[in-house]
């Protein structure tokens, strides 16, 4: 293979893993490093970090190979899909596959240096990954169902760090699922009128007229969910502040998605990236002042 054909697969690759697009990433680390901080008490081991960081990255590239093999035969039907490498046929079904099978095998090595109770939690993880893209098939409220996938490193890093997961660590994951479901909404919105002439199914399209509501409904138990987990911890000043900063960062987004402005929608799916970031700076902040 010539060094052309070499970076053509690179840029291929790259574009399939979305290395270029880091939100969904950032989306996914976010509450991963919630969980990491809780369950270390502020002070967790950094190789687990390290090792949960490069994870995240892995299992979300190859969630991305999967999400366009699944809608391989829908994406060129999708305005902001149709530059999508299956869509423009830079790809083909058997090298999609086995860069996905890769990432996961890569995945699961790094997180050989962990204990037992982690490892035997990613094969759950990894499924709910694996499986989400064909849920927008047949089940209305997909984005529910990737609430649990895009939750499921809280749990495992509670197992990492304790070797066990308390109560308190599903309580994370169902209030990340609301938020989950709120932003990925508001992204399904951007996409509806597509979505609707395909057939796929989204909790935008379910949600209907009341799209904007069930949005803000999702981000209400989220920030209700997050205040009561941050008393049970007494986490104090900093993280309620970062709690009232998230408030007016989700009002803003209202003010966009109300519109239902397909550019204003997708903003403001971009827009939780703070919300993420600023929970974090609360939840780090708390533990240092303790």
């Amino acid at each position: 293979m010539t060094l052309d054909a070499l970076k053509d697969r690179y840029t291929v690759y790259k574009q399939l893993m979305r290395m270029d697009k880091p939100i969904g990433t950032l989306l996914l680390l976010w509450p991963t490093l919630w969980g990491l901080w809780i369950a270390g008490n502020g002070k967790p081991d950094p190789l687990v970090v390290l090792i949960f960081v490069v994870g995240t990255f892995l299992m979300r590239s190859a969630g991305c190979v999967i999400n366009d093999y699944a809608d391989r035969h829908y994406d060129m039907h999708v305005e902001r899909t149709s530059q999508r490498p299956f869509a423009r046929g830079a790809v083909t079904e058997r090298e999609a596959l086995w860069l996905a099978l890769a990432l996961a095998i890569i995945s699961f090595l790094l997180i050989l240096p962990l204990n037992r109770l982690t490892w035997l939690m990613s094969v759950p993880a990894v499924f709910v990954a694996a499986s989400y893209p064909f849920t927008k098939r047949f089940f209305p409220m997909p984005q529910a169902y990737l609430g649990i996938a895009f939750s499921f490193g809280i749990p495992m890093a509670f197992a990492a760090l304790n070797n066990h997961v308390p109560a308190l660590a599903w309580l994370l994951l169902v209030a990340n699922a609301f938020w989950t479901v709120a932003y990925d909404t508001a992204y399904a919105m951007a996409d509806k009128p597509d979505d609707l002439k395909i057939g796929i199914k989204t909790s935008a399209i379910t949600f209907g007229d009341h799209d904007v509501t069930g949005i803000m409904l999702c981000h209400a138990v989220f920030i209700l969910m997050m205040a009561g987990i941050g008393w049970q911890l007494a986490l104090g000043w900093p993280f309620f502040t970062a709690l009232a900063i998230c408030l007016g960062l989700i009002a803003k987004q209202y003010r966009e998605i109300r519109t239902r402005d397909r550019g204003l929608c997708f903003k403001a799916f971009l827009d939780n990236n703070r919300v993420g970031a600023v929970l974090m700076a609360g939840i780090v902040l708390s533990y240092l002042l303790k």
